[in-house]
């Protein structure tokens, strides 16, 4: 959500200011803005709309001179859409200029301090309080000014503030929003993520709960809230620059599907070693895998999907009891946790906000908690006791896909990993396994094959009103996810129900020509999801099918039917998602929509 860029260093900074930003529309975003010192003032430029907007209003940042500036990119949340309640936002004079993203809780209260004390806004957003309050606070001292202001906001903030009277100095805050420094030759960087900056430096900082950084040209300094100058370690990223560019592609969505292969490549290869798995990150001795009683799988969106797999999976494999809780229920219901239960987080972004909010809770309570995130140094995977890596370098399009992948399989590797420690799976079971989960790549460049046929059955439906996914037990999964990638993308209403619920209400939806999409998958629930083809096919559906190769008896009741490859069901999502995904695009496609970004959603949801 939002995307925040600032730079200052020997270089022109509104150039490389709103290339940053095209690096993180992807976080979905309504308005953009820029502000730059000249030499003489603080020159600000915003934009409702797409940040090519903005793009020519500035001449691509040509008509901006100076070597310091700030840019940002918003998703409305106090005020509609506007170029006022675009961010930067300044103080009156325009000598205190702030960019943010976040929530600022008590912010009616510092208004109507402020409008007493004579300060008239402009904007309806709670970040213009930060501008009059930082003018309210200012001595002369940038630092003193800030740590005053932060004592005195609640909520989550991420901020980078220009002051006139300092041109060679770039200030940056953090509080439970994501926020990186980032440090080359030319100068130094903040950026919301990583991508907006990778091609300019791979070296950054990951700037924790309510520190502040102090930029120059050649320099960072890093301060408490209490104004004590603390030291911070270096990264270095080591993603491909060339990833976070669409190398050709209409869409990154499509060529993130096209690098799932390699994505699963990434996330398993390094973990298995001379035929066993080693999860050295993992951080959990074998007694305490042993000793896991119970497992909670706390996530979002289409990672909370991936938790519904997972407990199909280990309580398959294992007999663990497994729960599954979306991030935004689960400190809400005061979840039931003891000391031998483990609390399984997950996150593309590692910043996700009700995410992060279980991690805090579970904590407090005792309780351990693993991370499988994708981005090093997020705050998820820096809160957390254990973390789990998914290689699966930058994920730019809105819709989730790589990610999803790789989430999958660090599952299956961590499900595995658990059942050799506690001696449930044998070795024959686990030699097996580890050959179905070591084929996965080249069979997913298998199902990527299809996708003329995909294509050509997409355009179709391209006006379809409503699309059904039914399937039972981790094909139930596997549906909830394929509806979510077409609602997402294609803005056609889309649900997906357990299959045998069909005669609990949801068959009344159904009416000639309504396209279903049945996964059958699972060999043991197969005929079982072949009879409630025949229900909706009775009511006049049009159904598709995705079936294990060799089932060819589906094609008796399906009108159209795509098959996996033999793989063992536990891993069968691995396979049938490939075509849901491609089904989603290829519709959103045809619709002329724009794919990468859709409407009313952003990448990263760090608010509540």
């Amino acid at each position: 959500m939002c995307g925040i860029v600032g730079y200052i260093g020997k270089k022109q900074a509104a150039p490389i200011v709103l290339d940053g930003l095209s690096k993180l529309e992807y976080r979905g975003y309504d308005s953009a803005g820029i502000a730059v010192f000249d030499g003489k003032e603080i020159v600000t430029k915003k934009a409702a709309g797409r940040l090519a907007v903005l793009e020519n209003l500035t001449h691509n940042g040509e008509n901006m001179p100076g070597f310091s500036g700030i840019g940002h990119t918003r998703w409305a949340t106090h005020g509609a859409p506007s170029d006022l309640n675009a961010h930067p936002h300044s103080n009156g004079a325009g000598t205190i200029v702030v960019v943010h993203n976040g929530i600022i809780e008590n912010y009616m209260a510092l208004k109507n301090k402020l409008v007493k004390k004579g300060y008239e806004f402009s904007s309806e957003t709670d970040t213009e309080v930060l501008a009059h309050l930082l003018d309210y606070y200012y001595d002369g001292n940038p630092l003193q000014t800030i740590t005053k202001v932060l004592h005195r906001v609640e909520g989550s903030y991420a901020l980078g503030i220009l002051f006139a009277d300092h041109p060679d100095e770039l200030y940056a805050a953090r509080k439970n929003s994501p926020l990186i420094v980032g440090c080359s030759e030319d100068g130094c960087f903040i950026a919301s993520d990583v991508p907006a900056i990778l091609k300019y430096t791979r070296n950054v900082y990951y700037l924790d709960n309510q520190e502040i950084a102090r930029l120059t040209a050649d320099d960072v300094k890093f301060y408490t809230v209490d104004e004590e100058e603390i030291e911070k370690q270096l990264v270095t990223v080591d993603w491909d620059a060339n990833a976070a560019e669409k190398a050709g592609y209409e869409f990154f969505m499509l060529k993130e599907i096209y690098e799932e292969p390699k994505t699963v490549t990434d996330t398993i290869s390094p973990r298995i070693r001379n035929g066993e798995i080693v999860i050295e990150e993992l951080g959990l001795t074998d007694e305490e895998l042993k000793a896991i009683n119970r497992i909670h799988i706390v996530a979002c969106g289409s990672a909370y999907h991936v938790g519904v797999t997972a407990k199909y999976v280990i309580e398959g494999m294992l007999r663990i009891p497994v729960e599954v809780d979306l991030a935004s229920e689960f400190r809400y219901r005061d979840p039931i946790l003891s000391p031998e239960d483990l609390v399984i987080v997950v996150s593309q972004s590692g910043e996700t906000a009700d995410t992060l909010e279980a991690v805090r809770e579970s904590k407090a309570r005792g309780i351990k908690v693993l991370a499988i995130v994708n981005v090093v140094g997020s705050s998820i995977a820096r809160e957390a006791d254990s973390v789990f890596y998914t290689w699966a370098g930058p994920e730019i399009s809105v819709a989730t896909t790589k990610a999803y992948s790789a989430q999958l399989v660090a599952f299956y590797l961590l499900t595995m990993k658990l059942g050799r420690v506690r001696g449930v799976i044998d070795d024959r079971r686990f030699a097996k396994l580890l050959e179905d989960l070591q084929a996965l790549p080249d069979q997913i460049e298998l199902m990527l094959g299809q996708k003329e046929k995909i294509q050509h059955f997409a355009n179709r439906y391209v006006a379809a009103r409503s699309v059904f996914f039914i399937g039972r037990g981790i094909d139930y999964a596997i549906g909830l996810e394929g509806s979510l990638k077409l609602k997402e993308i294609s803005y056609i209403h889309s649900e997906a129900y357990a299959a045998g619920e069909l005669k609990h209400g949801t068959i009344s939806l159904i009416e000639p020509g309504t396209l279903v999409v049945a996964v059958a998958t699972q060999p043991e629930l197969f005929a079982k999801t072949v009879s409630n083809i025949k229900e909706v096919k009775s009511r006049g559906a049009f159904v598709m099918a995705i079936a294990e190769r060799g089932r060819k008896e589906i094609e008796k009741e399906a009108d159209y039917v795509l098959y996996i490859p033999f793989t063992d069901p536990f891993f069968a999502n691995s396979l049938a998602i490939i075509p849901l995904q491609l089904f989603a695009y290829y519709v959103s496609v045809g619709k002329g929509y724009d794919v990468d970004h859709p409407r009313n959603l952003a990448k990263s949801v760090t608010v509540e």
